[in-house]
């Protein structure tokens, strides 16, 4: 499935007056999937036909992100994008799903936990499982890019007019592993998506999430260690940036921690490994069955 194609067959959900990208295929219990900064739900597409087979599963594009909406002067955060996932699937009639999420879908993922602890069951998703894949999900074991603390500085605005596709590509095809570097043609279509509607001079604004990691540590992690939702870590070792460090705390913060570990894959295992993606979720789904 190509890029084309994957918007083609999306929709559009309409949320305080912006338009949200999403994709609503297959038939079952509901899998959402989250996806990172700076791309967007084809992130997914690898894992896509397999997970259709099985269950229904949607895919947003975050505000900001991809074919969403792209305002400008906009304060962009994961609070934020939790209320735009919870309204969407309001919107389509569902009341429960199993969470699979990446990078920033991460701390959407620990923001709807947090929800669902401090609402008990107040909130409008029940959430059967939830799945991390790599990002920074504790800010003391993250190691941010150099491009991401110049975004966050004063420099920020000024330097998001001007990203480049070569400044672009060498520095994403840097926290891949070694023998899964993308594709030209990856990269064209990750870069296609970032810029769409001038969405990459945005960048300084959509990364704010890191400080706002910084600001809900506490409450993200408490969420993590008393959760009775079912969770699993897969994670890319080789990632310079969410790598060994965060599946290493990981294990110190939550003592039962279920943590699947792929050897020479970088920071996006869903493209790198999806195979080894598909049949780790698959497993921690079924030993989570009732």
């Amino acid at each position: 499935m190509n890029l084309q194609q994957w918007r083609r067959e999306g929709d559009t959900f309409e949320w305080q007056g912006q338009r949200i990208f999403y994709r609503d295929q297959g038939q079952g219990e509901v899998l959402l999937c989250l996806h990172g900064f700076p791309t967007a739900s084809w992130d997914w597409h690898r894992l896509w036909p397999s997970l259709t087979a099985t269950r229904r599963v949607i895919a947003l594009d975050f505000l900001g992100y991809g074919f969403s909406s792209k305002p400008l002067d906009h304060v962009y955060s994961a609070a934020e994008q939790a209320d735009i996932v919870l309204a969407l699937m309001q919107a389509l009639g569902i009341g429960q799903a199993h969470v699979l999420a990446h990078d920033f879908g991460d701390s959407v993922a620990q923001e709807l936990l947090a929800r669902v602890a401090e609402s008990g069951v107040g909130l409008s998703l029940q959430l059967l499982s939830v799945c991390y894949l790599n990002g920074g999900l504790f800010m003391e074991a993250a190691r941010p890019r150099l491009i991401q603390r110049l975004l966050l500085g004063p420099l920020g605005p000024w330097l998001s007019r001007r990203l480049s596709y070569p400044r672009f590509a060498r520095s994403f095809a840097a926290i891949f592993g070694r023998q899964t570097q993308p594709s030209k043609t990856e990269l064209g279509d990750f870069w296609r998506l970032i810029t769409h509607e001038d969405g990459h001079h945005l960048a300084h604004a959509l990364i704010q999430y890191i400080p706002e990691r910084h600001r809900q540590r506490a409450r993200w992690v408490a969420a993590m260690q008393n959760s009775k939702v079912p969770q699993r870590l897969i994670i890319g070792m080789a990632d310079p940036v969410s790598g060994w460090r965060i599946a290493k705390r990981y294990r110190e913060l939550l003592p039962a921690a279920d943590v699947v570990e792929l050897a020479e894959i970088g920071h996006y295992p869903q493209v790198e490994a999806a195979d080894a993606v598909l049949a780790a979720h698959v497993a921690f789904i079924a030993r989570i069955a009732p």
